[in-house]
């Protein structure tokens, strides 16, 4: 029998307001708080080429003060109540996440509306704001792993819109003004395909008339339709790049390809074996081989990132450069080895009880109860997913897999990106 703290239709209330908003919601009696959470269809995926960053700079710049409180009073109204509320970009939309006290609702959506609705982008908060994002990349230029990341994305998503970071280069944060962010805002910031998830101690009706009150009348009719995502070019061979930085003792590597979105058939196939692969215990079969029996890495695991597109099947590992390159024959062998025979009857039983064990641990908070909620709607897995999702998983053969594994990997074609100090002329300085 399914646990009654799994949501499903008969408690997750699903409602649109006549401008497209949808609202989420999900009642915690036993709960003092409340969180709100959400996402607005306001993504890097609509950053010009040569302003990369201008979406994420346009919604961390949101707080920073609006028609009605400047950049202290925001915060201060918060703090001053127990709340806390923040936002931020990714590539397809602008995520928002706030909590406060029950009784407090009121002030984590209207504080949600003002931002949205009516910021004033100041000047001196622009450029404070411009200082940090630089000095944040000036540090990612000197951090081996996500530069090994950036390098993979560029090679396996190139010509694709995700072959760009989300939060640009250095270049493309200078050249963004402040008429850009107020361009950007008024033109993608709207109601339509906006999702906010309520969970906590309020009732459904406080939850649906404070976001009827402060976002009802909201309206923009210039924003545009998500873009489609052109197809990406499959890799037919090998595809490595390096990145010399220099003073670095440890080198890091990030080796894959383009995987299942999450809307996929063969998603959760994929997942779980990736979990086989390198996640479950201490990292799969990778983690054991790598760094456990032969001590060739600090680090060695896999993860699978399906999202609404082609996300990313990564096998990553940091190592001393002089081992790097045994590690990567090392996951490829590995890769060879999960291609060629099944996973094993108890392997994959561990596994499924992990994916099954864990997803009540994340539905114990409010927190997780409304990412849950959203991601339901962002993918369109219906109200019933977490109550079917056992059997989900339990129904998945070993057949399929390797079916799966098979579709998707290949050692022989991946694409492979390293980064480090390394002894060599062949290498690509970051950008």
């Amino acid at each position: 029998m399914t646990p009654p703290s799994f949501p499903g239709p008969e408690d997750i209330i699903r409602r649109e307001l006549s401008n497209g908003i949808v609202l989420l919601y999900r009642a915690n009696p036993n709960s003092l708080s409340v969180v709100v959470t959400g996402y607005i269809s306001a993504g890097a995926i609509f950053d010009p080429d040569d302003k990369l960053g201008l979406a994420g700079f346009t919604a961390l710049a949101l707080m920073r003060g609006t028609v009605h409180h400047d950049f202290q009073q925001i915060y201060d109204a918060l703090e001053t109540n127990g709340a806390s509320f923040g936002i931020d970009a990714g590539t397809h939309s602008v995520g928002f996440y706030g909590n406060a006290l029950a009784e407090d609702l009121n002030l984590l959506i209207g504080t949600l509306a003002e931002i949205l609705r009516q910021p004033v982008f100041p000047n001196d908060q622009i450029e404070r704001l411009r200082d940090q994002l630089l000095t944040g990349l000036a540090i990612r230029s000197q951090n081996t792993s996500e530069l090994a990341t950036l390098t993979f994305n560029e090679l396996v998503y190139a010509g694709h819109p995700y072959s760009h970071p989300d939060d640009g280069y250095p270049d493309t944060i200078r050249a963004i003004t402040r008429q850009d962010l107020v361009k950007f805002h008024k033109k993608h910031f709207g109601p339509r395909r906006m999702v906010i998830s309520i969970v906590g101690g309020v009732r459904v009706e406080n939850a649906l008339d404070s976001v009827s009150h402060f976002l009802g009348d909201w309206e923009n009719h210039m924003q545009p339709n998500q873009p489609e995502l052109p197809p990406v070019k499959p890799i037919s061979e090998m595809v490595t790049r390096q990145v010399n930085i220099s003073g670095k003792s440890e080198a890091d590597m990030v080796m894959g390809i383009a995987g299942p979105p999450r809307r996929s058939p063969d998603y959760l196939s994929a997942s779980l074996g990736n979990n086989i692969l390198g996640q479950f215990g201490m990292y799969g079969r990778i983690g054991r081989s790598v760094r456990d029996r032969l001590g060739l890495a600090y680090h060695a695991s896999s993860s699978l990132s399906g999202g609404i597109g082609p996300g990313p099947w990564l096998f990553i590992a940091g190592a001393d450069p002089k081992n790097i390159e045994e590690v990567i024959v090392l996951i490829r062998q590995e890769i060879k080895h999960f291609i060629s025979e099944p996973v094993s009857d108890e392997e994959l039983a561990d596994s499924k009880a992990n994916y099954i064990g864990r997803l009540p641990l994340s539905l114990e908070s409010n927190a997780g109860v409304a990412a849950a909620l959203l991601s339901l709607e962002r993918y369109s897995l219906g109200l019933d997913y977490y109550l079917r999702f056992s059997d989900l998983i339990r129904a998945i053969t070993v057949e399929e897999i390797l079916q799966t594994a098979r579709h998707y990997l290949d050692p022989d074609r991946l694409a492979i990106a390293t980064a480090g100090t390394f002894n060599t002329s062949n290498k690509t300085e970051p950008k």
